[in-house]
């Protein structure tokens, strides 16, 4: 059997049919949500603009934002997911994998730490300061690439780097909670479970955002047919005229430039990269053609939805479950799932 040429239509249809998926648990979120006030009614009323006041305030101050950030989140890093596997040939590869959560994490940690630091006439906060720990872990991974060789080496060094990169974080972000109040040492425990709680955060701080997020997509994009070359191997790739090493540099660091700039204001939400391009490529192909604006919108649902589900458990809980708690739950049996999955196929070439 033959398998279809891969066409434009093709691509519009997947990226149409994820779009209308998100937009539907978009609608869910802005229905429900930890108050009793909720239920399709209220979405209707919106739509009619017949809102009470309160009911107003519900809707745009907390429900609104919330939603459109889930989305921006999960879309951000179910794409940097995609990128990490696709350039280091890991299906198991994600953000935290490089470091580039990790990095996050241990900048805006120590700003929660310390608070506000004003340099100049700039004052710094936790997601300012979770940016540059960011890219201070990307940094710190290109720096030791550059002395590796060229070839499927630097993928094993850009691995173990995450990973070193990440225990270092962890080592310090516990000191950090270990001689701190109690009351700081819980705020930053939320923060690290990651929270979509964007409530009061100005309109414009969102849109700037959003438009590195969807911005840094949109470069993605531009390399999707080197990223399929990628998939293949460095000395394939060359072969097919990918300048590699350019590649993987400029993917990965717009990749990680979406995922700090989403970190820097949720913390550490894991395994949304690792579950969502899993799963769209088993639905649409591992070409990334129709693969990153598929898993784009996916994770704008998964995110939006299971956020939906964390605001949902506050009557049985009596509080607001952060999110990255319940995508761990979902995420690492899944995890397990897949690694079990990749050894076999390992025994089945050998």
């Amino acid at each position: 059997m033959t398998k279809r040429p891969l066409s434009a239509l093709r691509i519009a249809a997947v990226a149409l049919i994820t779009l209308i998926i998100w937009v539907a648990v978009a609608a869910l979120g802005l229905a429900y949500g930890s108050s009793d006030l909720g239920g399709w009614d209220l979405l209707v009323r919106w739509i009619s603009g017949d809102l009470s006041a309160t009911e107003e305030a519900i809707v745009y101050r907390a429900r609104l934002p919330r939603v459109v950030f889930a989305g921006l989140v999960g879309a951000a890093l179910a794409v940097g997911g995609a990128v990490f596997q696709a350039v280091l040939r890991n299906p198991l590869a994600d953000p935290y994998i490089l470091g580039i959560s990790g990095g996050a994490a241990l900048g805006g940690t120590l700003l929660l730490t310390l608070g506000s630091v004003t340099v100049g006439a700039l004052v710094l906060g936790t997601p300012v300061a979770a940016f540059a720990g960011a890219m201070g872990a990307l940094a710190v991974i290109f720096g030791v690439e550059k002395w590796t060789p060229p070839g499927r080496g630097s993928t094993y060094v850009l691995l173990l780097t995450g990973v070193i990169v990440n225990a270092f974080a962890a080592s310090v972000i516990m000191f950090f909670q270990s001689v701190v109040s109690a009351r700081k040492a819980q705020e930053i425990l939320f923060y690290l479970m990651g929270s979509l709680a964007v409530e009061g955060t100005p309109v414009a701080v969102m849109g700037a955002a959003a438009v590195v997020i969807l911005g840094s997509i949109v470069v993605i994009y531009a390399f999707a047919r080197d990223l399929n070359a990628l998939s293949l191997g460095d000395e394939d790739a060359a072969y097919l005229g990918v300048e590699v090493r350019k590649v993987r540099r400029v993917t990965v660091t717009v990749a990680s430039l979406a995922v700090a700039v989403a970190v820097a204001f949720s913390g550490i939400i894991g395994f949304v990269g690792l579950v969502v391009p899993h799963a769209v490529r088993l639905v649409v192909g591992p070409d990334h053609r129709v693969l990153l604006p598929a898993c784009a919108f996916g994770g704008a649902a998964f995110l939006t939805g299971a956020d939906v589900v964390a605001r949902a458990m506050f009557s049985l809980l009596g509080t607001t479950l952060p999110v990255g708690v319940l995508t761990s739950m979902i995420g690492a049996p899944l995890f397990l799932y897949f690694l079990w999955r990749s050894l076999r196929r390992s025994e089945e070439w050998q």
